[in-house]
């Protein structure tokens, strides 16, 4: 099972995506992780990135592609995947469409996780990430706004979105994500 997982930052993605990779037994994807993990290397792909990063825009995202397609070549993701903050926009999308579908794959499952804004901000400010200030925030949000809202459009053209409510516990937001897997 291919699941893509969306929503604004602070939704709570990761932290539904590793409790929800351990039930299906499939890897979590996670742009945000490799990324951080090619900045933290070093790398040629680490060092570009950084710079979109610390300011709080989207990395290019002929640099997220190629990071993911390297990634989808592993054997453990022949069974499927959990991809957390990827795609974010329409043209990722498509880019993950088109790849999967040479391969004779293809997404099964969109999850959208709704949170209002208010407690977004108030949970990404909590976090203590040294990128996360109030600056960043807003621009991370007008790009989703922006760049990844659109793709709630286009995953529902295509009947596999499922809009998910992600206030309340962990726990609670876990119950209503694996009811929508089942």
């Amino acid at each position: 099972m291919r699941i893509v997982f969306i929503g604004p930052p602070g939704a709570g993605k990761g932290t539904q995506a590793v409790q929800l990779v351990k039930h299906l037994k499939i890897p979590h994807l996670s742009t945000g992780d490799m990324l951080r993990q090619a900045m933290a290397d070093g790398n040629s792909v680490g060092q570009h990135a950084s710079s979109y990063i610390q300011s709080g825009r989207l990395v290019p995202d002929a640099v997220v592609i190629s990071i993911i397609g390297q990634r989808l070549e592993q054997p453990d993701c022949d069974r499927g995947c959990l991809f957390d903050g990827f795609p974010r926009t329409q043209g990722q999308a498509a880019a993950l469409d088109e790849y999967l579908h040479q391969s004779g794959k293809q997404i099964d499952l969109v999850l959208a996780l709704q949170v209002p804004e208010n407690l977004l901000i108030e949970r990404l400010l909590g976090r203590g990430r040294g990128d996360d200030n109030l600056d960043t925030i807003r621009e991370r949000f007008k790009q989703y706004e922006e760049g990844t809202k659109p793709l709630f459009e286009y995953y529902r053209g295509s009947g596999v979105l499922q809009t998910i409510d992600g206030t309340g516990t962990p726990d609670e937001v876990q119950a209503r994500i694996r009811a929508a897997t089942d």
